[in-house]
């Protein structure tokens, strides 16, 4: 723990006094001995302190000094990092609903596996935050408007139905619009609060094909970017996912460059996963991410008890053992 911790740091200039007052015991300790040696009459000595006192006698006057120690540094007032929830952000979830998550390379499906992790990350999630569901294919639905209802977004993510094609793009300036219209509702700040696009797909744009054109996911993102809106891509399936449609077997790999890319370009994160357990461990990671922010704090109370307990145990110690105090 460095000065900067401290928010008075003056204070631990009494340590010096401390420091003193053991230096002054030490020297009052020899003092004493020298007086003893001058009885050269040991026999009366023996009379006089039968019984001379051991090096237990030292214990309460150093159980004194380290709780002087510690409430010092108390008075100090250290600070330390502290997990605060959030009570003023927005989380856009992002589900692709296209139909290549129909893929059972992930048990049962990679959707009803989504659809379950999804469920669990909503309830993971601090309640003062504001969480909305858009779901995509071909095109990108609000399904739930940002809200601190969770049960509206578990019945939505039961409700996800599969369609043709991927548009990427469209899901986040969706997303972004459904944060903007949320900041513009909430009002009463010069700062819209804190947003974040979590968004899980298995496969790669088809619309438009280009990612880089002006609805594409590379733009979308490069937007996001400029709102101070992240994006946190889930890469979620396997390179060897295929599904059926018409009785052909298609191949449907993952797509996790563009996903990265994305992530990269709106100052997100990108993660994998190609199990439900995966899934819900990338969640896990992301309510702390996005629940929690770390603030410092005072974290003078665990010195204070420190003290207390020391003091209390070095006076308990002295007027057991001697009926007075150090």
């Amino acid at each position: 723990m460095s000065l900067s911790q401290f928010t008075a740091p003056w204070w631990l200039l009494f340590l010096a006094v401390i420091a003193a007052l053991v230096v002054g015991y030490v020297l009052v300790q020899k003092q004493r001995a020298k007086h003893t040696l001058r009885f050269t009459n040991f026999a009366l000595l023996e009379k006089v302190a039968p019984s001379r006192p051991g090096r237990w006698r030292h214990i309460p006057a150093i159980l004194m000094v380290v709780a002087l120690v510690f409430f010092t540094v108390a008075l100090a007032g250290p600070t330390a990092d502290k997990k605060v929830p959030r009570n003023r952000a927005t989380v856009i979830l992002v589900i692709d609903v296209s139909l290549s998550m129909q893929a059972t390379d992930v048990e049962p499906t990679r959707l009803a596996a989504a659809q379950e992790a999804a469920k669990s990350f909503a309830d993971g999630l601090t309640p003062g935050i504001n969480l909305g569901l858009v779901a995509f294919a071909g095109t990108a639905s609000v399904l739930v408007s940002p809200t601190t209802n969770r049960d509206a977004t578990k019945v939505a993510i039961d409700n996800l139905k599969l369609s043709e094609r991927t548009a990427t793009g469209e899901a986040i300036f969706t997303s972004l619009q459904s944060i903007d219209t949320l900041s513009a509702v909430l009002g009463g700040s010069d700062q819209a609060p804190p947003a974040r696009i979590v968004l899980l797909s298995d496969g790669k744009q088809t619309v438009p094909e280009n990612s880089d054109d002006p609805r594409g996911g590379f733009t979308a993102a490069r937007q996001a970017k400029d709102k101070g809106v992240p994006i946190s891509t889930i890469s979620f399936g396997t390179t060897y996912g295929r599904v059926e449609i018409e009785g052909d077997r298609i191949p449907v790999p993952v797509d996790d460059a563009s996903l990265k890319e994305i992530a990269n370009l709106s100052g997100g994160s990108f993660f994998t996963a190609s199990s439900l357990e995966e899934l819900r461990q990338v969640y896990d990671t992301l309510e702390e991410q996005i629940g929690f922010e770390t603030t410092r704090g005072d974290a003078s109370r665990p010195w204070l008890v420190l003290g207390v307990v020391f003091a209390t145990a070095g006076l308990t110690i002295a007027l057991v053992r001697r009926q007075r105090l150090p």
